[in-house]
């Protein structure tokens, strides 16, 4: 052998056991061999001298754009965790072999775990902080008087569904309980189908029956602003039953174990409801009907009744609250016709000096709008000449009517100049030579 020449491996030495030797389910002997051979040469390969060139050629290797063929600490690294768990890498290949074997082992190096966590990928998730029960109040108490405003149960639900109610959730249905209570016929309606369609989705029966507890045990409160709380709450119980809210056997289970008078009287008016003769059908309305759902000839006979009683009692505000209950302010025009026409059917100055103080209440609270005033005058100026059939005074009634309403600052320039006005006639026994003068 000359000085200076290497040693030509033997087969013993190349391959010590090659029956026994592993060979991969992708590549065949021979390919298998070549790949070994390459990765025992690699491991014996010195590193560059520069750290910095080689650390440069090992992320260049990682990030698949090229380098050499050691690949740098990192790649060698790479090679011998390849061998270790039996599955070759693109890096053990000769770069001749590479686009021919990639086809063959590169969803096997995709799936490899260890590779996976090479790629370092970051999940991120939004974290909503939970309410606090001190602020659950601050946050809900607007989203409910929203609602009663555009009656949209699917926004409330999206408004919820971004808080982290938390252990708290049931809550929100008291509160809403609560707030209706303090409101009108149709805010309690509103808020009856805003807890038929949480139930179920937000809600469950059990967060409703423990909302439900809660504000029996608070009614002693209640009744301090509300005094017909416990009548309305029964109310509630019995249409959250009706609508499948709340259990069937939730009143069993106060049966004997309340000792609180309101509670009783609460839980007693439910009982009542649920056994009405046509049961549950009717308490759809147990709210009543509200607003502009009414029929025009209930309105008018309501507003009718209003009026009557006014003209006997003369109570202003007793007036006004009984307007507002109706919640039509869209029709209050009609109002404003029936009080007219009164006046004009009525006998004597006393009634039109009542009307009179009436309407000025109304205008002076907004209760009536100048649209509204103007609407209701001018049906009656319209309608005139039919009403003189049966009122003959009814042209001359109305221009002094029209003068007071415009001193009291009832109504406008505009609308008193628009009063309807007939000529009368002189007679010929009135004189002027038997001349008819208009």
């Amino acid at each position: 052998m000359r000085r200076g020449s290497k040693p030509k491996p033997s087969a013993a030495c190349a391959s010590p056991h090659p029956a026994t030797q592993p060979v991969s389910p992708f590549l065949s002997r021979e390919r298998w061999q070549e790949v070994t051979h390459t990765a025992q040469r690699a491991k014996s390969t010195p590193m560059t001298a520069n750290p910095e060139r080689a650390r440069a050629g090992a992320f260049q290797k990682k990030a698949g754009q090229g380098g050499k063929e050691s690949g740098g600490l990192l790649g060698w690294f790479m090679k011998m965790k390849s061998l270790m768990h039996g599955t070759p890498t693109m890096m053990n290949l000769p770069r001749s072999s590479r686009t021919s074997a990639q086809n063959l082992v590169g969803p096997v190096f995709d799936r490899h775990p260890w590779n996976s966590r090479m790629k370092g990928d970051t999940v991120y998730e939004t974290v909503v902080p939970e309410v606090d029960e001190g602020e659950l109040e601050k946050m809900v108490n607007p989203i409910v008087r929203e609602y009663f405003e555009h009656g949209d149960t699917k926004e409330v639900q999206l408004l919820l569904k971004g808080l982290n109610l938390g252990p708290h959730k049931y809550e929100f249905s008291s509160l809403a309980v609560s707030l209706s209570l303090e409101g009108k016929a149709s805010h309690r309606e509103l808020t009856s189908r805003l807890l038929s369609d949480l139930s179920g989705k937000l809600l469950s029966q059990s967060d409703m029956a423990r909302a439900f507890d809660k504000m029996l045990k608070e009614l002693p409160d209640l009744i301090l602003d509300t005094p017909e709380a416990p009548q309305m709450l029964g109310q509630f119980i019995a249409r959250a039953i009706a609508d499948h809210v709340l259990p069937m056997s939730f009143l069993d289970c106060y049966k004997g174990k309340v000792d609180c008078e309101h509670s009783r009287v609460a839980l007693d008016r439910a009982a009542v409801l649920l056994k009405m003769k046509t049961k549950m059908v009717r308490l759809d309305n147990v709210w009543g009907v509200g607003g502009g759902l009414r029929p025009v000839k209930h309105l008018v006979k309501e507003m009718n009744l209003l009026l009557k009683e006014y003209l006997i009692s003369g109570d202003v505000n007793e007036a006004e609250h009984c307007l507002r209950d109706l919640e039509v302010p869209h029709f209050h025009h009609e109002l404003v016709y029936e009080a007219v026409v009164m006046v004009l059917e009525s006998k004597g100055d006393t009634a039109s000096h009542i009307m009179i103080k009436l309407l000025q209440s109304f205008w002076k609270t907004g209760l009536i709008t100048v649209d509204q005033m103007n609407r209701g005058f001018q049906r009656v100026y319209d309608e005139l000449p039919e009403i003189s059939l049966d009122v003959p005074h009814a042209h001359s009634i109305m221009e002094t009517f029209v003068d007071l309403c415009y001193q009291e600052s009832v109504i406008t320039k505009q609308l008193r100049d628009a009063c309807p006005s007939r000529g009368r006639k002189r007679f010929v026994s009135e004189g002027d030579g038997g001349v008819i003068k208009n």
